[in-house]
């Protein structure tokens, strides 16, 4: 499938690859050409740069979604939403919690706002779970998710499945028994051997009632497990889904072609729908040896002779380490286009001047992805 197939037909199509590369942009200019084809579509942004948030509108960081106000020569609708993480960890609570009176002692407990502090900072956690609930929702035809820098690639395809890990069964056994039958006061008792020693030494150390918050927090959590794990497993069947595209966005440079390649072999490993490859920033060259005084016209003429000169060579030098730089980005795509494989769609976007900071500058990297 090409790219703007994919844009037909898909429900799911996330952008990976390594931060600086373009990927944010690339994301939102597909949501756009899905909505210009008729589509209700959705970017998903972690976008900690707030100018391309503005072009399309988003004066708001938060978990709700904003529309994009689009010409009357669209025929679907593009909305946005920027992740806000400790929002997102919250409403994870609320989904998988049993009852209000779990879900505000949860909240109150103290070991639970630490840990959340360090859980919204995985955004790679933050935006499976938020992903997860959008494309359940039903209100869009089509999400795109701009996926977060990441410096290891696993951290993204495994973080469904982190707090589920955190939580395991056995873990908490490890830490706590059930204090009695009717599921009262939080006065668990911890278990003996080395788990009651470590507990002695940080009551010794935190006081009684970091204890007491920590057994509280383990108790609460335990009944929440199997909520957590069908949510990991839920994340896990949409990406592989048939209806899921991945698309890997790269840059010509060896960093960025070093995690592409891991995003290969880690796709197809977990048997997960690699379809597109985006290159983005490819210098390019039109000229193989230019004419300068020919392109320069009336401007050549009019340069003071003895300026001329050495004004011509320089610009001649510059253009040389152009097309030598273009020739080696150009054997670095090929090398690209090779690893993502015959069935991948490949687009290579060239270097463009300037910032694309609006809709129109969006639009304009159509006719790279999806013409």
């Amino acid at each position: 499938m090409t790219l703007a197939e994919l844009l037909r037909t898909k429900r799911l199509v996330a952008c990976v690859g390594s931060g600086g590369v373009g990927k944010t942009t690339s994301a939102a200019s597909l949501a756009l050409a899905a909505a210009m084809q008729g589509r209700r579509a959705l970017v998903l942004t972690i976008d900690p740069a707030r100018r391309l948030a503005n072009s399309l509108g988003l004066t708001e960081i938060g978990n709700q979604e904003h529309r994009i106000p689009l010409g009357p020569s669209a025929k679907g609708e593009l909305w946005a939403m920027m992740l806000d993480a400790p929002s997102t960890f919250d409403d994870v609570i609320r989904k998988v919690a049993r009852d209000a009176a779990t879900r505000d002692a949860i909240f109150s407990n103290r070991i639970y706002r630490s840990i959340a502090a360090s859980f919204s900072g995985s955004q790679e956690y933050m935006a499976t779970e938020r992903l997860y609930d959008v494309v359940q929702s039903g209100r869009y035809d089509l999400v795109v998710l701009d996926t977060p820098p990441v410096k290891n690639a696993l951290d993204f395809l495994d973080a469904p499945g982190r707090l589920a890990r955190f939580l395991d069964k056995q873990i908490m056994k490890r830490l706590i028994t059930p204090h009695d039958d009717d599921g009262g006061a939080l006065g668990s008792k911890l278990l003996g051997g080395a788990t009651a020693v470590a507990y002695r030494l940080l009551g010794h150390i935190f006081g009684s009632e970091f204890l007491h918050d920590i057994a509280g927090f383990f108790a609460l959590f335990r009944d929440l497990y199997d909520g957590f794990r069908e949510r990991h497993e839920a994340v896990e069947r949409m990406f592989s889904d048939p209806a899921t595209a991945f698309v890997v966005v790269a840059a010509p440079t060896e960093p960025s072609m070093e995690v592409a390649g891991f995003f290969f072999a880690e796709l197809r490993a977990r048997k997960l729908p690699l379809q597109a490859l985006v290159v983005n920033q490819v210098h390019q060259s039109r000229f193989a040896t230019p004419d300068v005084e020919a392109l320069l016209g009336a401007r050549a003429r009019a340069l003071d002779p003895g300026a001329a000169g050495p004004l011509l060579a320089r610009i001649e030098a510059a253009h040389g380490r152009l097309r030598a730089l273009a020739t080696l980005e150009a054997s670095r795509v090929e090398i690209l286009r090779r690893a993502a494989g015959r069935d991948v769609d490949v687009r290579v976007v060239p270097r463009v001047a300037g910032e694309v900071h609006d809709l129109a500058s969006l639009a304009g990297l159509h006719r790279f992805l999806v013409v």
